[in-house]
């Protein structure tokens, strides 16, 4: 085997773990929204170079984690509170529609007990911890939708939901990821009560929003 495909597969496989690390500093709340994002800085702290890094950070700006200010300053990106309430309408819409097929599916019993399960490992553990559970929980209702399409589209709002959830109020969040909050979700598709399972979505996801949407609209002046 000649050294070129080994050393192209090297580069892939650190632009690959450059991307994890620098995304996971993001979501986790280690680099808060409206923190600057300096190429020499990661590239030092990663121990790759500054292309790396400009790859790595061109991606996580598609996924609209990352924003470009003034003279192209990179910084997390911060959502406002009209952005943060629109991108829970979405996953209102999203999870809505996993219901809906979660309900006309003839595995819906199998889906209840995998939910139920979920449900109760919720509200344990740290901040983060919590945090992680949630996202789970409602990842998992997509899943059991048993449409690709509607999990891809979750997925690509993941980063922001995370980063807007880690940067609200550790102390009094933990009461919007409780298991009592999910629970009447599950009641409701175990019923098969289209309205209503639909109904404490979008309840759900409401709330969330009020709770998490900033005062301040406006988006973060970069210098």
């Amino acid at each position: 085997m000649s050294a070129e495909p080994l050393s192209s597969l090297d580069r892939s496989t650190l632009r690959e773990r450059s991307l994890a690390a620098l995304r996971a500093a993001i979501t986790s709340g280690r680099y808060r929204p409206g923190d600057h994002l300096g190429e020499v800085e990661l590239a030092t702290h990663l121990g790759v170079s500054r292309g790396t890094v400009r790859e790595a950070l061109r991606h996580l700006q598609q996924e609209g984690l990352v924003t470009a200010g003034n003279r192209g300053m990179l910084r997390v990106n911060r959502l406002t509170g009209t952005e943060v309430r629109e991108l829970f309408k979405v996953r209102a819409a999203l999870e809505g529609l996993a219901v809906s097929e979660i309900i006309a599916s003839p595995r819906r019993q199998e889906a209840v007990d995998t939910l139920r399960g979920a449900v109760s490992g919720l509200g344990r553990g740290d901040f983060a911890e919590r945090v992680a559970a949630d996202l789970a929980f409602h990842l998992l209702l997509c899943r059991l939708s048993g449409n690709t399409m509607l999990v891809e589209a979750w997925r690509a709002l993941e980063g922001r939901i995370q980063v807007t959830i880690m940067a609200g109020d550790a102390e009094n969040s933990p009461v919007m990821m409780a298991g009592d909050r999910h629970a009447p979700i599950v009641d409701a598709i175990e019923r098969g009560e289209l309205a209503t399972a639909v109904a404490v979505v979008e309840e759900h996801m409401s709330a969330a929003a009020d709770h998490f949407a900033p005062e301040d609209a406006g988006p973060v002046a970069a210098s």
